[in-house]
């Protein structure tokens, strides 16, 4: 497979995700190893927090593997400031077609705040950060594991196995320009069981509908 890198568009130090972000990193079984070599440092409002804390009682734990990623210090813990509350506020005040929810919201809010980088998946999320606030740089899960940093310090076989892992047991959402790669990196057979990948993607729904 021929190595296809990615590096951040604007050259931020540090980023912070989102729930969807976090939720795919713990489901890679692979985060601390991803941190470890993603160089820009990663922040989590507390308000995420809450979010994924709120999974404990479905079995997920992706909220303990945020307490121990900051307790090792691969992550910090943040909150909004007086400005970040005020841009909160504009997210998750309105109709439901024109907001977000708590967590995407306070995410969004922090990264203009501090002129961050933005790491965050869902597509109506993304839509309202381009829209609003167009300088923000955004970051999905696959473009952290696309990483010329992460790709090298896992190599491709552990790669491979990360990014199938959050694609299986987190769903991630894969955005157009990273289709291919993704195919590629796992193969098209593991890529068909998948369901989060978009239908043209695998090929059991090509023969299906073929």
């Amino acid at each position: 497979m021929k190595m296809e890198l990615c590096h951040l568009s604007n050259s931020s130090s540090l980023i912070v995700a989102d729930a969807s972000v976090i939720i795919n990193l713990s489901a890679s079984q692979f985060a601390a190893e991803v941190l470890r070599a993603f160089p820009e440092r990663m922040n989590v409002l507390d308000i995420v927090l809450s979010e994924l804390d709120e999974g404990r009682g479905k079995g997920r734990a992706d909220a303990v593997m945020v307490h121990d990623l900051a307790a090792s210090g691969l992550i910090e813990l943040v909150s909004l400031g007086e400005v970040g509350e005020q841009v909160f506020e504009q997210l998750v005040i309105g109709p439901a077609s024109a907001t977000l929810d708590d967590g995407e919201a306070a995410t969004i809010a922090y990264a203009f705040e501090h002129r961050s980088g933005l790491g965050i998946d869902e597509r109506k999320a993304r839509r309202m950060c381009r829209e609003k606030f167009p300088t923000l740089n955004l970051l999905s899960t696959v473009e952290i594991f696309k990483h010329a940093h992460v790709q090298h310090a896992l190599g491709p076989d552990k790669l491979a196995l990360s990014v199938l892992n959050a694609l299986q047991y987190g769903r991630m959402r894969v955005l157009r320009p990273h289709h291919q790669w993704v195919v590629d990196l796992i193969g098209q057979k593991q890529a068909d069981s998948c369901r989060s990948l978009p239908h043209y993607l695998r090929s059991t729904d090509k023969r299906a509908t073929g």
